[in-house]
């Protein structure tokens, strides 16, 4: 979604590299830059223009910090503010003291507020709470039916009296059930409109009045731009709202809603939608979000993601493979799919630090390559997947499994010969006492440079060199240095 944020922002560091100190003509070139980049981004006017006031403000005064230059020091600054703007801390749900507690949820047709009910419903539930979802949209055609069949795919309860009720009613009953069973939390999705009107407004009062919710959220649509701010400004002017949960952020919208909606609203966005699969909502942290705009990485939520996925047990089982070089090509689709799992290989890259300037070009031969492996190891027997050593004594091996694959020899030797120079520097890794229990963190993931069969060597290596610039030590030292990895997920 920020991409094209992002590039623009580059263009602004570029005036400040090679200069030895911030002054006012170099920051007035670098300022200027950021203010195209956050109207092209779509972000409110006024926003924009306080934004860039405090940037400038903060640049002219700072001074830059022994061994740090200005180009790095300016984009601490714009982090920070990016920061301010969009809340500095994230804001988490209502949890009352006397079960249960109600969430409201608003919004306009269109925006996947009854999707968005069933994604907050399970991601409570992964927080052990019980909830039970409410359907009151009682206009819209299969409303009711859709979170009927979202509540079966995720297992939780949903509570509705058709499409003759009353949803006021509906609402009261349903918090009245949650109350008699020690249901913790109740979500009620109501009904929307094309467009705001006080038909809608006042039934949202209504129920909202009866039921007395701990937190109103709204969801808007990140594809509107800073329209969601004014939206959100317009519904807690009318009606009174605690939070905003922005869908469709895995979009090519520009990004303006993300970083208007707290300024012009006053609310704060309290989670986002990253996809159209249930499991699909994080909360947002704004320190999080700064950081992946500016092409930092997000490394605390690629934990957060990595820990939902991966099992303890089975990681432990992992370890003691490397370490004893039995890691095997099943265990390699298993990780591949444990990748899968956790998002598109270029929403997990551009959480890693500096890998997110790579280009689109290169993670879709990455995706392309990673089926292709894929391919040649399901044209693989039980034995062969087991036992990868059989496959590089035989030629006649390596032939069925190209033929079978539809891939050539040559493609099936090198992904034989990548994965065994794959496991002999995993097995180095475990030795040293860092697992990489996810594959590529911390240099372990197979096939970024040249590590990961099937990546052809096209990617470069994961940006956590960046954490001591990718330099090698001088002196030719051949002594090795303890990584640090995900060994402890």
């Amino acid at each position: 979604m920020f991409d094209a944020l992002a590039e623009r922002l580059e263009d602004a560091w570029k005036s400040l590299r090679g200069q030895d100190k911030i002054s006012e003509s170099n920051v007035k070139d670098a300022v200027k830059e950021v203010r195209r980049a956050l109207l092209a981004a779509d972000v409110n006017l006024q926003v924009v223009k306080d934004f860039v006031k405090e940037v400038e403000k903060q640049a002219l005064g700072a001074d830059v910090i022994s061994g740090v230059n200005p180009s790095q020091q300016f984009i601490k600054i714009v982090h920070d503010e990016l920061v301010q703007i969009m809340g500095e801390s994230n804001v988490p749900l209502a949890h009352a003291e006397e079960s249960p507690t109600v969430i409201l949820m608003a919004g306009l047709q269109g925006t996947g507020k009854t999707t968005a009910t069933a994604k907050l419903a399970l991601y409570l539930q992964k927080q052990e709470r019980s909830c039970l979802m409410v359907a009151t949209d009682v206009y819209r055609p299969a409303a009711i039916d859709q979170l009927i069949t979202l509540g079966e795919q995720i297992q939780i309860p949903v509570f509705e009296m058709g499409s003759d009720a009353d949803p006021v009613e509906i609402a009261q009953k349903g918090v009245e059930k949650a109350k008699a069973e020690g249901i913790d939390t109740v979500i009620i999705d109501t009904a929307g409109r094309l467009q705001i009107d006080a038909d809608m407004m006042g039934e949202l009062g209504r129920i909202k009045d009866t039921v007395h919710p701990h937190d109103t959220l709204l969801v808007v649509d990140a594809m509107t731009g800073q329209e969601a701010a004014n939206l959100t400004r317009t519904f807690h002017d009318e009606v009174g709202i605690t939070g905003a949960i922005l869908t469709k952020l895995d979009g090519d919208s520009r990004g303006g809603a993300a970083l208007s909606v707290r300024c012009v609203s006053g609310q704060p966005i309290k989670f986002v939608g990253t996809g159209e699969k249930v499991e699909a909502l994080q909360p947002f942290y704004p320190d999080r979000m700064a950081s992946r705009i500016l092409n930092m990485g997000d490394v605390l939520t690629l934990v957060e993601k990595a820990q939902e996925e991966i099992d303890l047990e089975d990681a432990t089982q992992m370890q003691a493979k490397i370490m004893e070089a039995r890691f095997d090509f099943d265990d390699f689709i298993k990780q591949m799919r444990l990748l899968k799992r956790m998002g598109s290989l270029g929403g997990v890259m551009k959480m890693i630090p500096g890998m997110g300037q790579l280009s689109g070009d290169m993670l879709e031969k990455g995706e392309s390559q990673l089926k292709v492996t894929e391919a040649m190891i399901n044209s693989m027997t039980k034995e062969e997947r087991k036992n990868p050593d059989i496959l590089a004594k035989s030629p006649s091996r390596r032939e069925r499994i190209a033929k079978g694959s539809g891939h050539k020899i040559k493609d099936v030797s090198k992904l034989i010969s990548d994965f065994t120079r794959m496991r002999n520097m995993m097995k180095q890794m475990g030795m040293g006492g860092g697992m990489p229990s996810m594959p590529g963190m911390g240099g372990g993931m197979p096939g970024m440079g040249g590590g990961m069969p099937g990546m052809g060597g096209g990617m470069p290596q994961p940006g956590f060199r960046g954490y001591n610039g990718g330099k090698k030590k001088k002196g030719g030292s051949k002594k090795k240095k303890k990584k640090k990895g995900f060994g402890s997920l």
